[in-house]
């Protein structure tokens, strides 16, 4: 179950969240398949003016992104494929959406989380 959460400046956000939501899920799509598009969960998270900082200062052009996935996805052959793949599908979903000029400024984390350590509505997910 791919869940996004995703930081951008408050000013950048707002009134752009459904066509992100869209192609966040639609990048996740893209790289797993149709069959995910049911399970991707994404919240987004705008952050106020002078609340985001790179080296000291405040930015209006970075954005964060943590993806939770199965850890398994780092354990498969093609690891190191479909890691790249999800890095450049999500950076471009939000450069495309929010502004080219977050590329440079756009991390994506990918946490891996063990099949015993995820929950869903207070059952273990499967």
């Amino acid at each position: 179950m791919p869940h996004l959460a995703v930081h951008l400046p408050e000013n950048r956000l707002t009134g752009k969240e459904p066509a992100l939501v869209a192609a966040l899920t639609d990048a996740i799509v893209d790289v797993y398949g149709e069959w995910a598009r049911d399970l991707v969960s994404v919240r987004l998270a705008g952050v106020p003016a002078g609340r985001f900082a790179q080296g000291g200062k405040a930015v209006d052009a970075n954005a964060s992104v943590t993806l939770g996935v199965r850890a398994g996805v780092f354990e498969r052959p093609d690891a190191a494929r479909i890691t790249a793949r999800l890095g450049a599908a999500l950076t471009d979903a939000i450069a495309r959406v929010v502004g080219e000029d977050l590329r440079a400024g756009t991390m994506v984390e990918l946490v891996a989380s063990p099949p015993e350590r995820t929950f869903v509505g207070g059952v273990l997910a499967v």
